[in-house]
Parts: structure tokens; sequence; C-alpha cells
């Protein structure tokens, strides 16, 4: 069996038809989709009738939750802006989401952990948070503090995204986690629980193709070319400098309190 996992679209559209023609030639027996789907100031209702008709089995992602249950007046530019464009069958679509998903026999998907969509899974954010270029505040997890999140989920196969990083770790039991990295953005600023970064260093859209063979789950982590300055002029046009600077080069140049944004 062979499973092709996205994650973390965020309306950019281009990176999903680049990742889901490499899908389409890797002959993938089943796609699956973690979340954080359309909120950014791309194409998030392009985006969303491009998924709906895919059908693909999906969860939904905190930015899924955000935009469902906030107040248009406190969410952030990037869930404003999703919440805006999309129209009520796609909000249907969302709502219809679930949290967690367990699509097929020892697999299970989670956004975050199995048990918060906001939790890191693959890495933990260090006491002193971002302290400037080289010091992102951000380390990769130890085989503990993963086998902690899994808590209860006994699958060999597990599953997650929300911290756009592609990263896969054995755990001493024989369970691996796995992240297959963002599609639609490949660095992002945050403030919780401490200011970081996250950077993957180029613009490539990731995904990742896990085989079942006698041995276990082979797994790779790809990064796929797409036209990343279309993406790049569609942020700058929404006023998000932010978001342009991370498609365009992976990396955290002008940061999201510092980017002009007029979401709708």
């Amino acid at each position: 069996m062979r499973i092709a996992v996205i994650s973390d679209v965020h309306g950019n559209l281009p990176a999903l038809d680049a990742v889901l023609a490499d899908i389409a030639a890797s002959g993938a027996d089943l796609t699956l989709n973690l979340g954080d789907s359309l909120s950014g100031p791309l194409w998030p209702a392009e985006t969303a009738q491009r998924l709906m008709a895919l059908d693909l089995p999906t969860i939904r992602g905190n930015h899924e939750r955000q935009l469902l249950t906030l107040p248009r007046e406190r969410m952030g530019a990037s869930d404003a802006f999703a919440a805006d464009a999309i129209s009520a069958e796609q909000r249907d679509w969302l709502a219809s989401l679930p949290a967690t998903l367990e699509p097929a026999d020892d697999v299970f998907c989670c956004h975050g952990t199995p048990d918060s969509d906001l939790r890191y899974f693959l890495e933990t954010v260090t006491p002193e948070g971002w302290r400037g270029p080289g010091e992102p505040g951000l380390r990769a997890a130890t085989a503990g503090e993963v086998a902690e999140r899994a808590g209860g989920v006994r699958h060999g196969l597990i599953l997650c995204g929300h911290t756009h990083l592609p990263r896969a770790l054995r755990l001493d039991d024989g369970r691996r986690v796995v992240n297959p990295g963002s599609v639609g953005l490949q660095a992002y600023d945050d403030g919780h629980p401490r200011p970081h970064v996250v950077e993957n260093g180029t613009p490539h859209a990731r995904y990742a193709l896990l085989t079942r063979q006698g041995r276990g789950w082979q797994i790779e982590l790809r990064a796929i070319a797409y036209d990343w300055e279309a993406a790049v002029r569609r942020a700058e046009a929404s006023g998000r400098g932010d978001w342009a600077d991370a498609l365009r080069s992976g990396r955290v140049g002008r940061w999201e309190r510092d980017a002009a944004t007029h979401p709708g």
C-alpha cells in the first residue's frame, strides 16, 4: 500500500496542483490531508473547490477551528481573509471535517498531536524562544517528548502536520511519527508559547509518500517545485509581505506583526 500525505496547504493552489500531479505520477493508492487547508492570503475559495471535488480523507486543523468558531474581529489576518472569501457550502465542508481520523489499518491522523491541534508533535519551542538569526527558538523534540505526546495512540503509523517541518521519527516501540511538511508555506513566525520561527530554507512544496513494505513503512519526504512567484505576487497584492518573503525563500524575512494586512 502506498499513501500520499499532504498538510498545511494554506490556500496555495499552485503548490497544491504541483503536489497532486506528483502524487498522481507516484501511483499512490490513497491521499490524506491533515488540515489547515485554506487560511492565508492566497486562493482559499479556489483551494476549497479543488479539495472538495477530490473528496480526500481530510481532517481539520487549528485554522479551520479558528475560522469556524472565532468572531471575525478576533481572527488573525490569514483566517479572516479565508473567512471572507469562502462560500457557505465551503464553510459547511470545513465544519464536517473530523479532528482525527483512522483512514487505514494501523494508521492514525491528527493535525498537531492526538489531543491538541495547537501542540507541536515533533518539535519543541525552547524556553528562551527566538533570539535572533541562527537561534530560531525551536528544536527537534526528543523521542521521550514525542512518546509522551503520542499518549495512548498505539497505531504503528501516526501522521501529523501543523509545524510545516517535514520529519519522521521512530519510537523505541516501533511506532513511526511522520510530518509531511507543508504544501503551501515553508516558513512562518509564531508567538505561542514564546516567539519562534519555522524555516525550511527553500520554497518547494512538501509532502510525504509512504509505502508499506515487509519490514514496515518506507518514508519519502518530497520537495516539489512550482510557480512560487505567482503565490508571492498574490501575497504582496493582499498586503502580506511576510508571506511573500516566506513563499519566495523558505525563510522568515518580514514578520507577521510587521506586515501591512488588509484581509477580505
